[in-house]
C-alpha cells in the first residue's frame, strides 16, 4: 500500500497513490510521452520517433530508488530520468533517442508531472467536500429549529439551534470549494518554456504545448511560469485555508461528542474509535484527522509563501523545496475531507441531550433577553444589576432565573405592570429562541444551496 503507515493513518490511501513516487514518476515519462507526440505532430521532430520514445516511458520498468539516489547528485530528478529514458529508447530505436526531451527543460517536466498530479489530486479532493457539503446542508435542513446551546469561550451562551451552528459550517465549506475550483482552473496549467522560457530550441511552441495540454488535461498557459509562482502557490494557499475550515469543523464535533456534552457522536462501526486500555471509549476519529490536517497545514503553506521568491528564470532551493512540500497539503486534505464526509454523513444527533444541557443551566441562558425585557422598564442600569444579582441567587440556591424573575415582578409594580407574567414566560420559551435562530439561519441555508447546486466554473 502506498505511502509511510503514518501518514496512511491521517489520509487515504488514494490520495498517497496520487503523488507516490512512482506515479510521480510516470507522470514525469507521460510529459515526455506528450512531449513527442507534439512535437512529431507538428513537424518538430521526425514523426517516427514518437512511438518509440512513447513505449520507453513506462515507469515500472525504471528503478525508482537509483534515479532518486542520482537525482540528489544531480540537482534535478528529471536529470538522470531523461538519461535513462533515453538509454531505453535507444536500445530500440537509436535513430528516435537522438530526439528524446527535444527543447524541454527539466523544470518543464517537474512542474507539468505535478500539476499532472495535482489535477487529480484536485478531482478527489473535490469529490470529498462534495460529499461532505451535501451531508452537512442536509442536517442543517432537517435541524433549523432543533433547540441547541450556543457556546462562546468554551463557556454555555444562549440557546440557538443545531442547524444554526450546522451553517456555520456549511458556508465556509461552499465557499471553500468554490475559491478551490476558480485557483485550480488558474494553476494547473502546462509548463513549457525549454531552457529559460524562450523555448528557444523547440519550434511552433505554441503549437506543440496546445497539443500537450490537450493530451495531459491540462490548461494550455500563456508562457512559462518558471519562477512565476502566484497562481500555483494561491492553489496550495486556497487547500490550507480548506483544512482550517474542516478543523473547525472537527474541533466542534469533538467538543459536542465529549460525554459530558454528547450531543453528537459520530457514527459507530467495529474498530472505530476504539481505546486500547478504555473498552468504553468512542473517540471522535474523524474529528481528529480534520484537527490534524489543520495542525499541519500552516506549517507547508508558509514553506510555500516563503518559496516564492525564486531568483531571476529558475530557482536554487525554492522551488525545490516548494515541490517537497506541495504533496503533504493535499494528503493531509483528502484525509480531513474524506473522514469528515463519513462522519456528518452518519453524524448521531442527540436532541434530548441538547434540550436537557440547555436545561440544567437553570435558565440562565436567558439572562441577556430578561435584562433587556427588565430594561425597558426600569432603565438599562438598574435591570443588568438586578439580573445580576438574581442570577448570584439563582447559582447559590439552585433554583430557575425564571423563578427569581417572577419574584422579581411581584416584588417590583414598575416591572409588574410594564411586563406581566406571560411576556416573561416568552423569554424562556426554549423552542421558540431555536426558531429565532432557524430563521437567521434559513436565508443562508438556502444561498447556500443554491451556490453548492451551481456547476462549478473550472
Amino acid at each position: 500500500m502506498p505511502g509511510p503507515i503514518l501518514e496512511r493513518f491521517l489520509s487515504t490511501d488514494e490520495m498517497l497513490a496520487v503523488f507516490e513516487p512512482r506515479a510521480f514518476v510516470q507522470a514525469m515519462l507521460d510529459v515526455e510521452a506528450a512531449l513527442a507526440s507534439a512535437e512529431a505532430a507538428e513537424g518538430v521532430i521526425p514523426a517516427a520517433a514518437a512511438t518509440p520514445i512513447a513505449l520507453a516511458c513506462d515507469a515500472s520498468t525504471y528503478d525508482l530508488d537509483a534515479l532518486a539516489a542520482e537525482g540528489a547528485r544531480a540537482g534535478s530528478l528529471a536529470i538522470p530520468l531523461v538519461k535513462r529514458l533515453t538509454a531505453a529508447v535507444q536500445a530500440k530505436d537509436p535513430a528516435a533517442a537522438a530526439w528524446v526531451h527535444w527543447g524541454g527543460t527539466s523544470q518543464d517536466v517537474l512542474d507539468t508531472a505535478m500539476a499532472v498530479c495535482t489535477m487529480r489530486a484536485y478531482a478527489l479532493l473535490d469529490a470529498a467536500l462534495e460529499r461532505l457539503t451535501g451531508s452537512a446542508l442536509d442536517l442543517a435542513e432537517r435541524h433549523l429549529a432543533t433547540p441547541a446551546l450556543a457556546r462562546t469561550l468554551m463557556q454555555p451562551a444562549q440557546v440557538v439551534s443545531f442547524g444554526f451552528k450546522l451553517v456555520a459550517w456549511a458556508g465556509p465549506l461552499v465557499r471553500g470549494r468554490e475559491r478551490l475550483a476558480r485557483a485550480a482552473r488558474e494553476a494547473l496549467q502546462l509548463q513549457l518554456g525549454g531552457a529559460v522560457g524562450t523555448s528557444g530550441t523547440l519550434g511552433a511552441a505554441p503549437a506543440v504545448a496546445r497539443r500537450m495540454a490537450e493530451a495531459l488535461g491540462l490548461a494550455p498557459a500563456p508562457g512559462p511560469w518558471h519562477t512565476q509562482r502566484d497562481a500555483w502557490v494561491a492553489l496550495g494557499c486556497e487547500v490550507g485555508l480548506l483544512c482550517g475550515t474542516l478543523g473547525k469543523i472537527g474541533i466542534d464535533v469533538a467538543l459536542l461528542s465529549q460525554g459530558e456534552i454528547g450531543e453528537v457522536a459520530e457514527p459507530s462501526g467495529e474498530g472505530r474509535g476504539g481505546s486500547s486500555a478504555m473498552p468504553h471509549k468512542r473517540n471522535p476519529v474523524a474529528a481528529m484527522i480534520a484537527r490534524a490536517a489543520a495542525v499541519r497545514a500552516p506549517q507547508r503553506v508558509a514553506a510555500l509563501l516563503a518559496a516564492m521568491p525564486q531568483a531571476q528564470e529558475r530557482a536554487l532551493g525554492e522551488w525545490q523545496a516548494e515541490l517537497a512540500e506541495w504533496p503533504g497539503l493535499w494528503i493531509s486534505a483528502h484525509g480531513a475531507a474524506s473522514a469528515l464526509a463519513d462522519a456528518i454523513a452518519g453524524l448521531e444527533v442527540d436532541t434530548a441531550r441538547m434540550r436537557a444541557n440547555i436545561d440544567a443551566l437553570q435558565g440562565l441562558v436567558f439572562a441577556e433577553a430578561l435584562t433587556a425585557a427588565f430594561a425597558r422598564e426600569i432603565g438599562k442600569p438598574r435591570a443588568h444589576a438586578l439580573v445580576e444579582q438574581l442570577s448570584r441567587r439563582v447559582l447559590a440556591d439552585r433554583r430557575s432565573l425564571r423563578e427569581a424573575a417572577l419574584e422579581a415582578l411581584a416584588a417590583d409594580p414598575a416591572l409588574r405592570d410594564g411586563l406581566g407574567a406571560d411576556a416573561l414566560d416568552a423569554l424562556f420559551d426554549i423552542d421558540a429562541a431555536a426558531r429565532r435562530a432557524g430563521e437567521v439561519a434559513r436565508p443562508q441555508l438556502a444561498a447556500l444551496r443554491r451556490s453548492f447546486s451551481s456547476p462549478l466554473t473550472r
